[in-house]
C-alpha cells in the first residue's frame, strides 16, 4: 500500500470538508487503489499538527471537532502554535495542499514545485500574480488547480483536453460565480441585495470577504486563471471588471461592511425593476477572448442558457475550433465547501495514481 503524504494550508469551511473526505476516501476505497493518503501537517492561521509518518485520523477529528467549536489546531493536544508552513516541507516530495484565501505565498509554492513537491490549490490568488509566477507553477505538470474554477465543476480539465487535443480556443464565457449566480436569482425574486449577500455568506457561498465576490474580483480571478490557461497572455490588471459593491464600502472592515450593506438595497431594487420592465433579466458574465477579458452585469433574455440558471449553478461556454456551431459547455453548481473540496480531492487522486515524485 503506497503512502501519499500530504501538507495542508488551511483549514476552513473546504479545509474541513476535504479532511472528511480524505480520510473517507482512505477508509473505504484506499485498498481498492493501491494508496492511502497520510497527512504529515496541518496548518491554520493559529496553529499546526505535524507527524513525521502520519497524522492519526483519531486526531484529524478532534482538530475538526476543536475548528467547529471555534478554537485552532493551537487548542488541540497534539498542536503547536503557528509556524511557516515552508518549515513543514519534507525533504522527500509531498503533495502541497492549498485552501486557503490568503496571498503572499507565491515565491514559496513555486519553490516547492521546484523541489519536486506536487502542489494543488484551490487558493486563486498564487495563479493570479505576476504571468511568470503562474507559468512558474504550471508550465511542468506539478500544480493542479481544479477547484479555483467552478468549485468541484471539470471546467480546467475540461479546458486542458481541448488544448491538448489540438482544439484552439476562440472565446471562452459564462457565469463563473455560485455566488453571484445566487444573488442574481434572488435578485430577480424580488429579495433585497443586502439580505441576499447575508444569506450567501451564512451558507458558505462567499469569499470570508464578501467584497472579493461582490467587486467582481473573484471572477476576474477565474476568467484570468482561464485565459492563462489558454495560453493567453494577461495580467490581472488586464481584466475590465464591473463591481456590484461600492467605493464608499471598500475601506470598512469585514462586519462594518456587513452592517452597511443595505445602504446598496435601493440601487438593486431600481436596476432590477428596470431590466424587467423590458423582458430581461440581469446576469453576472465574464467573458474571455484572445484580445479581452470582460467581467461584469449584462441584461439577457431569460430563456437563453445563462438568463435561465438558478442558485449557485455555474455555466461555462468553449467557443472552440471544433465546437464553432454548437459550443461546448458544462453547467453546475458552482459553489460550497463540499463540492470545492471534492475538486480538490480529485486533483488530489490524480495525483496519486501517477506518483512518482523525482
Amino acid at each position: 500500500m503506497r503512502r501519499i503524504p500530504v501538507l495542508q494550508i488551511g483549514l476552513g469551511g473546504v479545509g474541513q470538508a476535504l479532511v472528511e473526505q480524505v480520510l473517507h476516501f482512505n477508509e473505504r476505497l484506499g485498498g481498492r487503489y493501491g494508496f492511502r493518503f497520510a497527512y504529515i501537517g496541518l496548518a491554520d492561521s493559529q496553529g499546526t499538527l505535524v507527524a513525521d509518518d502520519r497524522i492519526p485520523p483519531a486526531t484529524l477529528l478532534q482538530a475538526l471537532a476543536t475548528k467547529r467549536a471555534g478554537g485552532s489546531l493551537s487548542d488541540v493536544p497534539e498542536g503547536g502554535p503557528l509556524n511557516d508552513w515552508r518549515n513543514l516541507l519534507t525533504p522527500s516530495p509531498c503533495l502541497l495542499i492549498d485552501v486557503t484565501a490568503q496571498g503572499g505565498a507565491e515565491d514559496a509554492l513555486v519553490a516547492a514545485v521546484e523541489q519536486g513537491h506536487r502542489v494543488v490549490l484551490a487558493n486563486k490568488k498564487p495563479l493570479c500574480a505576476d504571468l511568470s509566477t503562474f507559468r512558474a507553477l504550471t508550465s511542468e505538470g506539478r500544480t493542479r488547480y481544479e477547484a479555483t474554477v467552478g468549485a468541484g465543476l471539470p471546467i480546467i480539465s475540461t479546458l486542458r483536453s481541448l488544448l491538448e487535443t489540438g482544439d484552439v480556443i476562440r472565446r471562452i464565457e459564462g457565469c463563473f460565480s455560485g455566488t453571484l449566480g445566487f444573488l442574481m436569482t434572488q435578485l430577480e425574486s424580488g429579495v433585497a441585495f443586502s439580505e441576499a449577500v447575508r444569506d450567501a455568506r451564512q451558507r458558505g457561498w462567499t469569499e470570508p470577504d464578501p467584497r472579493d465576490d461582490l467587486s467582481g474580483t473573484d471572477v476576474a480571478r477565474k476568467a484570468l486563471i482561464l485565459a492563462r490557461t489558454s495560453g493567453f497572455s494577461f495580467e490581472l490588471a488586464d481584466v475590465s471588471v464591473e463591481s456590484l459593491s461600492s467605493a464608499a464600502l471598500a475601506d470598512l472592515s469585514v462586519d462594518q461592511f456587513m452592517d452597511q450593506i443595505s445602504s446598496l438595497d435601493d440601487r438593486y431594487r431600481e436596476q432590477w425593476a428596470a431590466v424587467m420592465d423590458q423582458g430581461q433579466t440581469l446576469r453576472y458574465i465574464a467573458e474571455v477572448t484572445p484580445e479581452r477579458l470582460n467581467v461584469g452585469l449584462a441584461s439577457v433574455a431569460p430563456d437563453t442558457a445563462i438568463g435561465s440558471l438558478r442558485g449557485p449553478d455555474n455555466l461555462v461556454v468553449w467557443h472552440t475550433q471544433r465546437y464553432a456551431e454548437r459550443p461546448l459547455s458544462v453547467r453546475g453548481p458552482g459553489a460550497g465547501t463540499e463540492v470545492t473540496a471534492s475538486g480538490v480531492l480529485n486533483d488530489m487522486l490524480l495525483f496519486a495514481r501517477e506518483w512518482s515524485p523525482r
